[in-house]
């Protein structure tokens, strides 16, 4: 009798393992397939010229994406300087003083702020800084895409802070360190990976926003290096050219959504790296 109890339940536990395990796989078959369909379609229209030329007019086939891959890396990497440094130093005071009335009202706003829809902020961004100044720029886009990051970046480094020990910052505290270099020597460091983790998240997220930048950056036909004029980006080019009547443009919407979603990977991959090089353990 005890040992029948003790089959069924040893029964139970691989039924409930096998159930979990199930439910997990089922979690990635939607990645996989999108994986799959994306580069099924794209991989096709990716070469060297496709990689490095501008886009050719409209009507003619070839030409490239040269132009939105640039415009891209630079709205992300501007949004990048604009939302970390606010994010990560908004984080560690919500971290740091969390029965503050104004961490509180900050955190309420930053939770608002994460449910807005990108396209509300691509408004927002519009009438800021396009409106006043009468002119598109990848400026504005950067402004919108890095309001996008600063909840994501700011919650993470709230939490990752959180779990760090008192004990670390007591023992920076009793060497007789000042309050801010023990935050700046210590405590930002020994959460780095957490930190890192979110900002990851936070540009996986923004790389593929289109509406923020249709009322922002509008795209540019040509090469740009100039911020404060209009830009291209993949995603303003998979929107427009899949939207298009002609077939080569659609093959090339494939084509960048292919390349985004292999920057967005490397992305990703790169900074797993960074994490298991500069992890501190406690």
């Amino acid at each position: 009798m005890k040992q029948t109890s003790i089959q069924f339940r040893l029964f139970k536990n691989m039924l409930f393992k096998s159930v979990i395990v199930l439910i997990s796989s089922l979690c990635a078959v939607p990645l996989v397939l999108v994986l799959y369909f994306i580069t099924k379609k794209g991989i096709a229209s990716i070469s060297w010229s496709f990689l490095t030329n501008l886009p050719k007019p409209v009507g003619e086939t070839g030409g490239g994406i040269s132009n939105a891959i640039t415009g891209t890396l630079m709205l992300i990497i501007v949004a990048s300087i604009i939302a970390v440094p606010v994010g990560i130093f908004g984080g560690v005071y919500l971290a740091e003083n969390k029965k503050s009335r104004i961490a509180g009202i900050a955190r309420t706003c930053v939770e608002v702020l994460q449910g807005v829809p990108s396209i509300v902020i691509g408004i927002i961004a519009y009438l800021w800084i396009v409106k006043p100044t009468s002119s598109f720029s990848a400026l504005s886009g950067s402004v919108a895409l890095a309001m996008m990051m600063l909840p994501v970046i700011v919650r993470t480094t709230e939490e990752t802070i959180s779990l760090i020990p008192y004990s670390i910052k007591e023992a920076g505290l009793a060497l007789g360190v000042p309050y801010h270099k023990v935050l700046l020597k210590v405590v930002i460091p020994s959460g780095l990976s957490g930190i890192v983790t979110g900002i990851t998240i936070s540009i996986a997220r923004v790389a593929g926003e289109t509406a923020p930048l249709l009322f922002t950056a509008f795209g540019n036909p040509f090469q740009n290096y100039n911020i404060l004029r209009p830009m291209n980006s993949l995603p303003l080019l998979v929107f427009n050219y899949a939207t298009s009547p002609y077939q080569d443009l659609k093959d090339q919407a494939w084509g960048a959504s292919f390349v985004l979603l292999v920057m967005i990977l490397l992305i990703n991959i790169l900074t797993k790296i960074a994490i298991r090089r500069w992890k501190i353990q406690f």
